[in-house]
């Protein structure tokens, strides 16, 4: 039987989804924060893939979540008008504490700063992430890519332990036109909290994810071709043990870390193929709902949250061991609201949001990419990848879970993460084997 060559198509497109009116900008409790500018344009960008049979799309939007809802919307839109298999469209959230509401969360129904999604905000971005992917789509032309691994050491680590585990690994995908330099696009995944930028910070921004872009495209590329960056298992990691600062001048620091390795790995040479495969697998699994304590519990887990905080306010010396209380606060208060609406029934409007979970993962060539909803520690990853080459996990994907995956460490040491999560931790081990069942199967 004669071969069939896979010959890859690709094309991409990036379009603006900032509000046209200010917003409240979301992402940190009990802080009223609204938009008073735009420092840098909040993004949708897109990536098509095709090898003439499977076709895929690759989708990074500029905030902090997308919703199931939201995703679905999307997906049917650009399937009518391209062909593009639903299930094949990746949609992402960089996760920009420094942008719209865009989910409203169960938490936030605690916070009388935080007001609901502007619905006509989620309409506006969600016809122009529609019309970015159609314009991947129909630019699409004959193409050849590349594969590598970047280091982001130095971008932030664990957020409870320094030491603890992290992943700078930062796979990034590299696609030009064939037997030309112009570049396409370039894709990236970096396992770390965009939340340089802080409470005091008032501009709509993408925070450092916009900042790698920019370098990437002006010093690297030397072209305004779309960057897609992508948020990996980033639940339990954060800048917040390296910055100086929490302004601008450090996220571009922090973005132009990232960006130079990227870069270096790109004028050093890289190997472009153009006969690769392309193809999606998908599934849905259910998660474990979180056994919550006794509202007496959660309250007295609260006070000694709260005195924990204000004794260091008071003593420390040390930003980011009061940081750390101040948010610990935040998930006590979180969990004991989250343990009255448990005894009410009233998280299962919000269970029925989120269940059942997608699992997607799109092969390019030898390469996984493997999408999970929500904010997932990065634990799930590692273990993902001991047991399996070729793998990487993009998360905040496809939907929500209405905040974190947490481990059962940080469960058991009441870290805020865990507080304010609505699954348990067992959540992140069925999503390990259900992807690992997947990649094995096919």
């Amino acid at each position: 039987m004669e071969k069939i060559e896979k010959r890859l198509f690709a094309g991409a497109a990036t379009i603006d989804i900032t509000p046209k009116e200010s917003q409240f900008l979301y992402g940190y409790p009990f802080v009223e924060r609204m938009s008073t500018g735009i420092h840098d344009c909040l993004l949708s960008s897109a990536l098509y893939m095709t090898d003439g049979g499977g076709q895929v799309i690759f989708i990074s939007n500029d905030l902090i979540y997308i919703s199931k809802a939201s995703v679905k919307r999307i997906r049917k839109s650009i399937s009518e008008k391209t062909g593009v298999p639903a299930a094949n469209i990746m949609i992402g959230a960089t996760h920009t504490h420094s942008g719209p509401v865009t989910v409203d969360c169960i938490v936030s129904t605690n916070d009388p700063v935080v007001p609901k999604a502007d619905r006509e905000y989620l309409k506006y971005m969600e016809e122009q992430t529609i019309q970015t992917a159609c314009h991947a789509f129909d630019n699409a032309v004959s193409a050849e890519t590349a594969f590598f691994i970047a280091d982001g050491t130095g971008i932030g680590t664990n957020r409870h332990d320094p030491l603890g585990p992290a992943d700078m690994d930062i796979p990034v995908l590299v696609v030009r036109q064939s037997g030309k330099k112009s570049f396409i696009a370039c894709m990236l995944v970096c396992s770390m909290h965009p939340t340089v930028l802080h409470e005091d910070s008032t501009l709509y921004s993408g925070d450092f994810p916009a900042f790698t872009r920019e370098i990437i495209q002006k010093e690297y590329l030397k072209c305004e071709c779309p960057v897609l960056y992508f948020t990996g298992t980033a639940g339990n990691q954060s800048p917040r043990h390296v910055t100086k600062s929490n302004t601008f001048e450090e996220a571009s620091r922090l973005g132009r870390i990232i960006a130079n390795a990227v870069g270096k790995k790109i004028t050093e040479g890289i190997d472009y193929l153009s006969e690769v495969s392309v193809g999606c697998l998908h599934a849905e699994v259910d998660l474990p709902k979180r056994q919550f304590p006794p509202v007496v519990q959660a309250r007295s887990h609260r006070e000694n949250a709260l005195s924990q905080f204000e004794k260091l306010k008071e003593l420390s010396y040390n930003p980011q061991e009061i940081r750390t209380a101040e948010v610990d606060w935040f998930g006590a208060e979180e969990l004991l609201y989250l343990s009255v609406m448990a005894e009410s029934k009233g998280l299962e409007k919000y269970y029925r949001l989120c269940l059942p979970v997608e699992i997607q993962i799109i092969r390019i060539g030898l390469y996984n990419f493997v999408a999970w909803p929500g904010e997932i520690f990065v634990e799930y990853a590692l273990d993902l990848k001991k047991e399996a080459e070729n793998v990487f996990v993009i998360s905040l994907a496809n939907g929500d879970l209405q905040g974190y995956i947490a481990s059962k460490d940080a469960e058991e040491k009441g870290f805020y993460e865990a507080s304010n999560s609505i699954f348990d931790y067992s959540g992140g081990n069925i999503l390990v084997a259900e992807t690992l069942h997947l990649l094995n199967d096919n």
